[in-house]
Formats: C-alpha cells, sequence, structure tokens
C-alpha cells in the first residue's frame, strides 16, 4: 500500500545533529501530529559537510552522522513509532576531493579510467592544452611562480604517490610516476624498480568505453603498486632511493614542472575557473561536479542504496534536488518511478510566476515554493507595495526595472562566474555553424554575445527540449521564441539571422547530432544563469520590499487576488494534489515569520516611509565617508523590522553575505574591505543608538501582532490547501532566522516538547493567546491541523475536493476561505491593519448543519456566519462539520 505522507517535517543533519539526535526527537514530532520525518541527503559526504549536498560516495551512509549503525537505529525509532521517512537526494552533482574515489579514479586515470563516463567534462576542448586535462583552478597566483616559491611538492606514503599543494591533494598518472622509478633505480644495484618503470610507462591507455581494457590495465597498474609495496617494504634501500629521486625532483622546478605536465589535470590560478574550466558544475561551485545521470549505469550504481531503502520500506518518498541542472529530467523521473515503484517523488522545480509542472513528468509534484509565493503574495497589500516602489525610488535614487535589472545581473554572470559554460556552448555552435555554409562566418566572439543574450532573456530556468524523441511543447516554443526576440532587441549590434538561426536549433527544425548537443546543453546553463543572476544577485540589489525576494518568486508584482488564490488551490488539487508545500526551506531567503512581518508593513507605507526618512538623518553620522550606501540602508532597515529582535552579531553576519550576493559593492572574490568595514562599523553604532533603537522598536511593536495574524494565516493555509505540507526545522514556533547559514541554526527542542505538552494537558485558547510571544498560538495551529491530517487523511487527500466559500459584506477581500472535502472549512483574514478591529458584518457561507471550531472548541450552526463572531477568540477558524 502506498504511504503518501500527510506532513513532513525537515531535518537538517550533520555532525552536530546526527542520527541519534534525530531519533530523540522522534517522538516529539510524533506528539506534534507529523507523519513522516523528511532528512536531509545522509550518503557519505565530504568531511565537515553542514548540508550533505556534497556527496562522494552514494554507497555509504555519513559517518559523521552515525554511520550505518546510527542510521539503523534512527530508522528503527521511527518505526517504533510508525514514522515515515522522506529523504533528499542529490542526482544531479557529487564534491571532487581525494574523498570521491570516482573522482580520484578519473584524476589518475583521465580518460581512461573506469568512472571517466561518470562525469560531466569535456575532454576535448578547444583549448589544446587543455585536450585530455581537466583543469584545477586552485593556486593562490600564476602557475610559475607557484612553482618557483617551492608550494607544490610530490609525496609518497607507502606506495601512494601524490601532488600537494597545501590542504590539495591529487593523485600522479601511473605512467608519470615511471620517471620517478627511473630516477631511484639509477641509485640501485637491482634492477626490480626500473623493471617496474618501464611497466608503468609501457601500461596501456585504452578508451574509457571499452570496459574490458580498462579493467585489464587496472589489473597491470595493481599489480605493479603491489610489487612496488613489496620492494620497498623488504629493502629499505628501494624507499630511501625513492624518496631521494622525489626530493631531487622537489628541488628542481624544471624536473617538477615536466612531472606535472605528465598529469591527467593543470593545476592552474583560481581565477583561470571561470573562463576555461572544462566540466559542468553545480551553479558556479568548482568543488562540486555535474553527473552524467543519463547513463544508465551512472544512474544504477548512485541509487542503488536509494532504491534499496524504498523496495524495503525504509524510505516512502524521495526528493529530488536540482532536477533542472540534468540533461534529461523526464527521462531521469521516469527511470526513477520504474525503480522506485509507487514511492511519494517530488522534484525541487523552481516554477516561475505563470508556470506550472510539468504533467508528463511521472511525480506528484515540487518541494512548495510555488505555494510559499502565491501565499506570501496573497498577505501583500497591493496598494502599499505601489507605495513601496515610489518610496524606493525616491530614498535610493534607482529608477531601472526590476526586469532590466535581472537582464544586467544575468549577462554580469554570464560573463564572469559562469564564462567557462557559454566558451563550451560557443565551440559547439562554432562547429554547427561551421557545417553550414550560410552560417560559418559567424565568429566565436559573435555566437558568445548570442548565447549570452537569449539566455539572459529567458523568464523561466530551462525548457525541456529533446530532439531524440521529437519532443518539444507550444510552450518550450513560446519561452525560446520570447527570448530570441528580447535579444534581438537588446543586441541589434548582432546579426539578426544568429538569433535566428539559434532559435532554429533550440526549436528542433534543425537538427544534427551537434544541433542536438548544444540544446541539451543550453537547457541546463539556463537554469544556473536563472538562480545566480536573479536568486543569488537580484533579489539581494532590488530591495522595494524583501519579503517578495524568495526564491520563484516576483519581487516586483503587486500582490495577489484572492480568486488568484484559489484559482491555484484549484489547479493544485487538479493536477498536483500530493505536492509539497512549504513555508520555509533551508534554502529561503528568509524564514515565513519574517515575511509575514514584512507583509503587515506593506499595510502602513507612509508609516515606513517617515520612518525611512528619520533613521536615515539620525544615522547619517554613523557613515564613514557616505558609506554604507542608500540601496544597502534600505535593505537593512528593512531585515531589521522583520528579524528584531536580532543580535548585533548575527545582523553582521547576515548582512556582510547580502552585500557579496549582490555584488555592487562588494563581492565574495573581490572584497572592499573599505565597504564591508564601513558596512559593520555603521550596524555597530546603529545597533546601541538608544534613540535609533527606540524608533525602530516602536515600528516593529506596530507590525508585530499583525505579523502574528498574518503568521497563522498563511499556516492554517500552509496545512489545508491541497498538496503536502512540510514544517522547516523549529518553524512550528515563530521563526525569524534569515538565509542559510542562519536558518540551520540549532533548534531548542526541549522548549518545544515543554510547550507542546502544556497545550496537549488542555489549555484555554485565551491562555495560548496570553503566550503569543513565546509562538504558543502558531504552535496550536500547527498541533491541531496535523493531527487532523492524521487522522483524517481522506478529508485532504487527491480525493477530497477544494470548494471556495462565500465570502459576503463590505470586508469581504479581508477573508479567505475554503473547504475540503466535505468536512473542513479554513477561514483566515488578511491585511489586519487596514482591517482593524470591525469586520462591518462580512460573512462566510457555510453549508447547513454543526460545526466546531478545532482551534477555540466553539461549536456553530452552518449557514452565514460572522466572521467577526468566528474569529472573536482566536485569528484563524478550522472548523470541522459533524457527521450526520
Amino acid at each position: 500500500m502506498r504511504r503518501v505522507p500527510q506532513s513532513t517535517y525537515r531535518l537538517q543533519l550533520n555532525k552536530q545533529f546526527k542520527f541519534n539526535d534525530a531519533s530523540a526527537i522522534a517522538g516529539y514530532l510524533k506528539d506534534l501530529g507529523v507523519t513522516h520525518v523528511y532528512c536531509s541527503p545522509y550518503l557519505q559526504a565530504a568531511p565537515g559537510s553542514m548540508h550533505g549536498y556534497d556527496v562522494v560516495d552514494h554507497e555509504k551512509v555519513n559517518e559523521e552522522l552515525g554511520g550505518e549503525e546510527g542510521h539503523q537505529r534512527f530508522c528503527e525509532r521511527l518505526r517504533e513509532l510508525s514514522l515515515g521517512q522522506v529523504l533528499d537526494i542529490v542526482p544531479n552533482h557529487m564534491a571532487i576531493g581525494p574523498w570521491n574515489r570516482y573522482w580520484w579514479d578519473v584524476l589518475e586515470n583521465g580518460p581512461s579510467s573506469c568512472y571517466a563516463t561518470w562525469f560531466d567534462i569535456d575532454w576535448n576542448s578547444a583549448e589544446v592544452k587543455l585536450k585530455n586535462k581537466i583543469l584545477i583552478p586552485v593556486l593562490g597566483d600564476q602557475y610559475g611562480k607557484v612553482l618557483a616559491a617551492g608550494d607544490i611538492k610530490i609525496e609518497q606514503e607507502g606506495e601512494s604517490f601524490r601532488v600537494r599543494y597545501f590542504d590539495h591533494s591529487l593523485p600522479i598518472a601511473p605512467r608519470s610516476l615511471g620517471n620517478v622509478l627511473k630516477m631511484a633505480a639509477q641509485n640501485l644495484q637491482e634492477n626490480t624498480i626500473g623493471f617496474l618503470a618501464d611497466s608503468l610507462a609501457r601500461l596501456p591507455v585504452p578508451d574509457s568505453t571499452d570496459p574490458a581494457l580498462v579493467q585489464e590495465r587496472q589489473r597491470d597498474k595493481d599489480v605493479i603498486y603491489a610489487m612496488l609495496a613489496r620492494a620497498c617494504a623488504e629493502k629499505p634501500a628501494t624507499c630511501e632511493a625513492i624518496s631521494r629521486a622525489i626530493a631531487t625532483i622537489n628541488a628542481d622546478v624544471n624536473l617538477l614542472d615536466d612531472l606535472l605536465n605528465q598529469q591527467n589535470y593543470r593545476l592552474a590560478y583560481w581565477r583561470t575557473a571561470d573562463q576555461e574550466l572544462g566540466y559542468r558544475r553545480f551553479f558556479d561551485v568548482n568543488t562540486l561536479i555535474g553527473l552524467r545521470m543519463e547513463r544508465q549505469h551512472v544512474f544504477d550504481a548512485t541509487h542503488a542504496r536509494i532504491l534499496e531503502w524504498v523496495r524495503s520500506g525504509v524510505l516512502d518518498g524521495i526528493r529530488v534536488d536540482h532536477p533542472d541542472g540534468l540533461r534529461d529530467p523526464q527521462q531521469y523521473f521516469d527511470r526513477l518511478r520504474a525503480q522506485a515503484g509507487d514511492a511519494w517523488i517530488i522534484g525541487e522545480k523552481i516554477l516561475e510566476p505563470g508556470e506550472w509542472l510539468r504533467e508528463q513528468w511521472r511525480i506528484d509534484g515540487t518541494s512548495g515554493y510555488d505555494f510559499l509565493n502565491v501565499c506570501n503574495n496573497l498577505l501583500m497589500h497591493p496598494e502599499g507595495l505601489r507605495e513601496f516602489s515610489a518610496i524606493y525610488g525616491e530614498f535610493t535614487d534607482r529608477t531601472l526595472s526590476f526586469e532590466d535589472m535581472v537582464h544586467d545581473k544575468k549577462l554580469s554572470v554570464e560573463q564572469e562566474a559562469l564564462g567557462s559554460d557559454v566558451n563550451r556552448l560557443a565551440s559547439l555552435f562554432v562547429e554547427i555553424c561551421e557545417g553550414n555554409r550560410d552560417r560559418r562566418d559567424y565568429t566565436r566572439a559573435e555566437i558568445r554575445r548570442a548565447i549570452r543574450e537569449v539566455a539572459a532573456a529567458f523568464s523561466i530556468y530551462r525548457t525541456y527540449v529533446v530532439a531524440e524523441r521529437n519532443e518539444i511543447t507550444d510552450q518550450d516554443r513560446e519561452h525560446i521564441h520570447a527570448a530570441v526576440v528580447r535579444a534581438k532587441e537588446n543586441r541589434q549590434d548582432v546579426d539578426a539571422g544568429l538569433f535566428d538561426f539559434m532559435e532554429d536549433v533550440l526549436t528542433l527544425r534543425y537538427r544534427g547530432v551537434l544541433e542536438s548537443e548544444f540544446l541539451l546543453r543550453f537547457q541546463q546553463f539556463t537554469s544556473p544563469v536563472m538562480a545566480k543572476g536573479v536568486e543569488d544577485t537580484a533579489f539581494y540589489c532590488f530591495n522595494r520590499m524583501i519579503g517578495l525576494n524568495e526564491v520563484g518568486g516576483a519581487p516586483a508584482i503587486d500582490g495577489m487576488s484572492i480568486d488568484q488564490f484559489h484559482g491555484y488551490c484549484e489547479h493544485m488539487q487538479a493536477k498536483h494534489p500530493l505536492s509539497m508545500t512549504t513555508l520555509a526551506t533551508h534554502d529561503t531567503k528568509r524564514c515565513d515569520d519574517v515575511r509575514a512581518r514584512l507583509a503587515a508593513l506593506t499595510e502602513i507605507p507612509a508609516r515606513w516611509k517617515t520612518a525611512l526618512q528619520r533613521w536615515a538623518k539620525m544615522n547619517a553620522r554613523f557613515k564613514t565617508k557616505g558609506l554604507p550606501d542608500r540601496n544597502t540602508e534600505y535593505f537593512l532597515y528593512q531585515t531589521m523590522i522583520g528579524a528584531w529582535p536580532i543580535s548585533e552579531e548575527r545582523l553582521q553576519a547576515y548582512m556582510v553575505k547580502a552585500v557579496r550576493e549582490a555584488k555592487e559593492q562588494t563581492t565574495w572574490t573581490q572584497q572592499n574591505k573599505e565597504f564591508e568595514d564601513a558596512l559593520q562599523a555603521f550596524i555597530a553604532q546603529i545597533h546601541t543608538c538608544r534613540e535609533f533603537l527606540a524608533d525602530l522598536e516602536a515600528l516593529v511593536g506596530r507590525v508585530d501582532h499583525p505579523g502574528h495574524i498574518n503568521s497563522l494565516a498563511q499556516t492554517l493555509l500552509h496545512y489545508t490547501a491541497p498538496g503536502v505540507p512540510d514544517t522547516y526545522q523549529g518553524g512550528e514556533l515563530w521563526d525569524y532566522r534569515l538565509v542559510d547559514p542562519d536558518n540551520r541554526t540549532p533548534v531548542d527542542y526541549e522548549q518545544r516538547q515543554s510547550m507542546l505538552s502544556a497545550l496537549k494537558a488542555g489549555m484555554p485558547v485565551e491562555e495560548i493567546m496570553k503566550h503569543e510571544d513565546a509562538g504558543m498560538p502558531k504552535l496550536w495551529v500547527v498541533h491541531c491541523t496535523l493531527s487532523l491530517r492524521r487522522e483524517h487523511p481522506q478529508w485532504f487527500g487527491e480525493e477530497a475536493a477544494y470548494e471556495r466559500l462565500l465570502v459576503s459584506g463590505a470586508k469581504a477581500e479581508h477573508a479567505v476561505a475554503f473547504m475540503r472535502g466535505d468536512r473542513v472549512a479554513t477561514v483566515v483574514p488578511r491585511w489586519p491593519i487596514k482591517l482593524g478591529d470591525s469586520w462591518a458584518g462580512t460573512t462566510i457561507s457555510l453549508p447547513q448543519g454543526k460545526w466546531a471550531n478545532l482551534l477555540t472548541g466553539d461549536v456553530i450552526d452552518g449557514g452565514p456566519i460572522r466572521i467577526q463572531a468566528l474569529l472573536r477568540r482566536f485569528p484563524v477558524a478550522l472548523l470541522i462539520k459533524n457527521s450526520e
């Protein structure tokens, strides 16, 4: 029987919160009402990983979390409590480093490695120096300078030899080791080492696609290395001779350079990565290399443990990280579904406004960012947002539209951080043009410009065209055409025919082997352009209302109507009723209660404007040479309102990350010390300025309670709307954490257990509201709703209808009300400040019968119900119809 979660609770596992820690709170999660624990990735990750997305071994459970034994105890504990489990998996990439034996083998053996087909590496680079080599951009300066400084060394450990550059360790190609052994053999009287040197030099260099030859070469190498180890063990003089040879090479720059040039990799200055890196990465992270998941043997090897857990019942569900990075997401999901049977599968697909999940994908839905943004927009006040636009423009003197800013930020990212990806695409398109005499005169520079411009013009993360299956939708064609049209408008200096030809290739009007390769790689490219250009740049620059700057969000839109909200829910119930919904994740820019409070701020734009002007004048004395700039200052004040109280330490760390992500005054790679010092000094001064803090706290006090009402409203919507609700760890109480690593700090589960126990012991709703500041009302809504879902899954599942409830009266736009099935009704307010204390006789129409408010215990009769009376004792209502 399929065990679809009724709810999930996300846990971030790391060396500070291991399997044993998760086991210890499992009882609390059961009491809370959760049906499934949703774990961050826990296959073996790189040492010290705090998130698990840097997997190095798909066959092992992460030792730092407790290893196999800890995992087994954790799973047994969940079974004891009848709790299910969902696991986050990472098919797109792996972490590189000596801990990744597959990667290590590729560095050692190059294209001849049996794992060379695992990784998305360009072995045929347009750069002659990089043919059949992997660029390793880790040096702190130019290669020659680093070499001359003696920072690169050859090391020996037993029969193992490696290149060492500070903390970086790399293997030595077996054939090149022969030169080291030959030098050592010259000082020995016997010929064993010389024989081994000759044997290594004669090792064949087979194609990695010929498994038999690869295995034969591996066997020969292993035999030679074993003989070398035995020789060193039996004759200390042999070891001494090898050590002397290594010392000689390390002391001679030319010898060392010659040896390094024989490797299957090229050590280089770290700045070369932007333009010359020869492998696909996760976004622009050089240490996370893309996998060729479209190859069956790679899928099988990387999913064996996961599928074993699914088949044995350890896992009921899987969350797939970053499917847009894959060459062919639909093929991947088809394979996964075929192997995972009826497991609950969701994908971390980021949908832009107006975009829907592909119905042909054999998964249950997304990871919930779409719901988060719909709910967020619903609570923002449209007129207030329009006034915020004027306030923001006047304060910062910025006139650039969000759309134009996104375009500029995407281009910047493509030229810098993603330059190597553009260059690889350009090389492919140059070949395509060369094969067409009508197109062969387009230059590489023109092609690079065209690729950047088209990718920057995409309004979604990517399309999903596949030539081999003749697969293209009308939506794909529309998005590609719109991007090309805009690209031609933006770059009239580039031949329009080049853009048209690119559109022909991307829409299958012009086909071929190279064309298909370009198409698939271009589609993989546009999602990192969107993520890095928008999420990780523009969202820190366009600061009108930062509560809207969320993954998959649209910061320039002015809210959402109740009809639009209902339309979204109706669509989801019809098409993806089991999709995950969420209000916060490990990747959100700020947690749900920060956004809820900021939504309340949009109701009082005049108050915000005067406070902003007053604070700017008040705090001008704390600036250093006019720094920080007005845009950063604006962002800082909204952050403080949303997250207050926030310590100086947390605020300092967050703002440094924010301004580096913005890349306007400082960046991660080119840090502007003058600006960052001025920003930190400014924060330190205002954080201790009594006059400012009193004024800040007065404004926070105005939006704090309305923010709580917004939080309760979005929480109840979250747990009763179509889909499977996820609670991010700790989010059952007010949560004012910001972007990672702030939102990955330890959670006080003892406090939560104590509060939940008090609620379960019986607490009048008036008493619950007296503990508002501690978050008791939110915990009450979470507990009541999760428990209801667990006890009555049929009221919220695939077959449970979603029906709007009629709201009538002068303040109808302040109420969101709907039914699930024929037994559950949700009623929540919005815009609480504008609403005031009176609903002016506004009513909702409930079907006839007796209804119990699960949150207050009140019993009411169906029919027209005055919302004023319904919400008199508690800000939101969860109504259950009594059975006949």
